[in-house]
């Protein structure tokens, strides 16, 4: 059989584009054999564009790239609030999503989205510095001030630069599956899961130790998902009481501890789904759920499929 295609993805950089939000999705999705993605950067018209931060752009592709592509991603850019870019930009980003691509914007790049109209009653999110200016700018979207990103299907935004790269794993999980998500973010020294829901910063209330300390509890969680895991337990290894653990844990990440914890044991399931011949059985006992009725009962209710559906998305060959 024909290998497939690769996705095919264009990074739309704009006048004032912010170095590191055009560099994160051409690094995290350049073409290389562990990665079925083929990388154009283009601009509104190909050469020079003038960037943000002392720096500029050559791109070789003008806007026929978006009518290629199937991801649109659009990096932020200076002075987002003061104007919309080019009339011809916004009519192609339309007629990407018209087509079926997906549009993807890291940081700022949400006010060029929110520009074609397409973000009207969809929740969105931006760099915080910017929410308000853009629930001012654009009062029909549903600005979110305190998420790293938002997944609306086929319209992506995410906040600050690094955002950006939670966005992108984010879409390499949907795409290729956590074992080549994860695979990612060892090569870029990188979290391997932030929840989009997880808040843009941490409260200056929250010592700097301590969130080091919760850091370190996380880690040692996914270290031990197959064991038995309690509020007390991981309060315990934190050394705070409960009570502050699970009030500083919401805080730091968007959920409750025992909510991320349920999500990390199934995420670890998904990974053995799609790299081992383990049972649901077996797999429900590694990752700590006990049974595999009660895998399914939360695969369920986290991912909306079994996990025997999940399996068969993800086996390579079939």
């Amino acid at each position: 059989m024909p290998a497939p295609r690769p996705h095919r993805v264009a990074v739309l950089v704009l006048e004032g584009a912010k170095p590191l939000d055009v560099g994160i999705p051409a690094q995290i999705f350049t073409t290389r054999a562990s990665m079925p993605y083929e990388v154009r950067v283009c601009g509104a018209a190909p050469g020079l564009v003038t960037g943000g931060d002392g720096l500029a752009y050559y791109v070789t592709d003008g806007l026929d790239a978006l009518a290629w592509a199937d991801i649109v991603f659009v990096p932020g850019y200076r002075f987002p609030d003061r104007e919309d870019p080019p009339p011809v930009v916004v009519e192609a980003l339309v007629a990407a999503h018209r087509r079926g691509a997906r549009l993807a914007a890291i940081s700022t790049g949400a006010f060029a989205l929110a520009a074609t109209g397409l973000l009207d009653g969809r929740r969105a999110t931006t760099h915080w510095h910017y929410t308000r200016a853009l629930a001012a700018r654009h009062p029909l979207v549903q600005v979110d001030d305190d998420v790293l990103f938002v997944d609306e299907g086929s319209i992506l935004t995410s906040a600050g630069a690094a955002s950006g790269i939670d966005l992108c794993l984010h879409i390499l999980r949907g795409d290729l599956g956590v074992a080549a998500s994860n695979h990612a973010a060892r090569r870029l020294v990188a979290a391997p899961y932030r929840s989009g829901g997880q808040a843009q910063y941490v409260p200056r209330s929250v010592p700097e130790p301590l969130g080091e300390r919760f850091a370190a509890t996380r880690e040692w969680v996914l270290h031990r998902l197959g064991e038995p895991l309690t509020l007390d337990v991981l309060a315990r290894q934190a050394g705070v009481s409960p009570r502050t653990f699970s009030r500083r844990f919401v805080e730091e990440t968007g959920y409750t501890p025992m909510q991320w914890v349920m999500r990390a044991r199934i995420d670890l399931a998904r990974e053995l789904l799609e790299r081992s011949e383990r049972s649901v059985e077996q797999i429900a006992s590694d990752v700590g759920l006990g049974t595999g009725a009660n895998l399914r009962l939360h695969f369920q209710h986290i991912l909306g499929t079994t996990p025997s559906e999940y399996r068969r998305t993800f086996t390579r060959g079939e």
